[in-house]
Parts: structure tokens; sequence; C-alpha cells
């Protein structure tokens, strides 16, 4: 199984163009690499957009396949402040963590670091859109008013319509089909689906 490690260059203890001395990297220092800002800023940000297809993958086969027993708090009315699906939230962060930690502080290739800002990005905007705006676990006075937060809120109330494992529809959280679509796709999957009376 490949490891980190694997791909740094032993002739000078850390990853190529990397000119801090191994001395560096036995004393523990932290250090940012050189690294262009702007190749930083791209990974940053397609890593960001990269994640909308992890999280609907693995919202759609694993969240709504054999990780319901965690997933299925979600759907259910919640019975105070956590619920069992919270544990995706810090199962999700650890990659992030060991790249952020890989990228500054182990010597690691530099992009890594901001491949982990990145998972950590989105996390911090899925936070903000699914816990804050639409369940209000953390409660505001903001009202969605754009075609866009007011399309992305009830393509995820559709979502949680269902529930139950089978008949949701819209995985997504950055981007979602037209309300219309997802309406026509949630009566086409009725023989499989358990609705809630009082979606939140």
């Amino acid at each position: 199984m490949a490891t980190p490690d694997m791909f740094r260059d032993d002739r000078i203890g850390s990853w190529p163009g990397d000119s801090r001395l191994p001395a560096d990297v036995s004393a523990g220092n932290a250090y940012l690499p050189a690294m262009s800002p702007w190749l930083g800023l791209v990974l940053f940000l397609a890593t960001i957009a990269a994640m909308e297809g992890f999280a609907w993958t693995m919202h759609r086969w694993v969240m709504h396949g054999p990780g319901w027993f965690l997933h299925a708090s979600h759907h259910r009315p919640r019975k105070g402040r956590f619920e069992w699906n919270d544990l995706y939230a810090v199962i999700f962060a650890m990659p992030s963590i060991l790249l952020l930690y890989g990228g500054v502080h182990a010597g690691w290739w530099p992009g890594l670091a901001w491949i982990g800002a990145g998972i950590a990005g989105y996390g911090a905007i899925y936070f903000g859109f699914h816990d804050v705006i639409v369940h209000q676990r953390v409660r505001h006075r903001y009202v969605p008013r754009s075609r866009y937060m007011k399309r992305i809120v009830q393509a995820h109330r559709l979502h949680h319509a269902v529930e139950s494992k089978h008949g949701a529809v819209s995985f997504g959280f950055l981007w979602a089909p037209p309300a219309e679509t997802l309406k026509r796709q949630l009566r086409a999957r009725a023989g499989l689906a358990r609705f809630r009376a009082n979606p939140d």
C-alpha cells in the first residue's frame, strides 16, 4: 500500500523542490513550504469543487447505503443537540487534518496542505449551508432571497421529505436540480419512499 513517505526524495530528506534541510524535519519545526500561492489557490478551489462530487457520492451510496445506521438519525426528528449522523463530520475531517499536518509539519508535498485546506473549506461551507441555514441548528434570522439559495434550500428540504433509506432525491449540497425535477423524481419513487409529515 502506498504511503506519503514513498514519494519523498531521500537524497535531500524531503520532497523534490523542497530546499529545507533534513535537520528541520527532525527538529519538528513547522514551516510553510515554497510553493506558488496561485497554484495553491487553484488546488484549494479545485478541491472544494471536487468535494461536491465526493459528497454527493458518499451521501447517495454510503449514507443512504451501508452507512444508513448513522444517517437515519438525520432523517428523523432530532432529540437533543446531537445526532448519530454527526459522526460523519468527524470521519470526513480526518483526511483534512492529516493532509494539513503532513503538508505543513511533516515535509510532505506542500500541495497536500492546500488540498487539506480545500476539504476543510468545503466542510465549513457545508456546515454553514446545511446545519445553520437549512436545519437551523444555530438559530438565525437569515431568509434565503437569491434564486440560487432558494433552489438549494428547497432541494434539501425535498430530500428530507423522505425519512426512509430508499426513495430520496437530491444528494448534493452546493448544486441541485430544479425543484420541479426533484418533485417528479419523488413521485416516481413513491413506492420506495416513506414520507415525513413535517420535514425540517
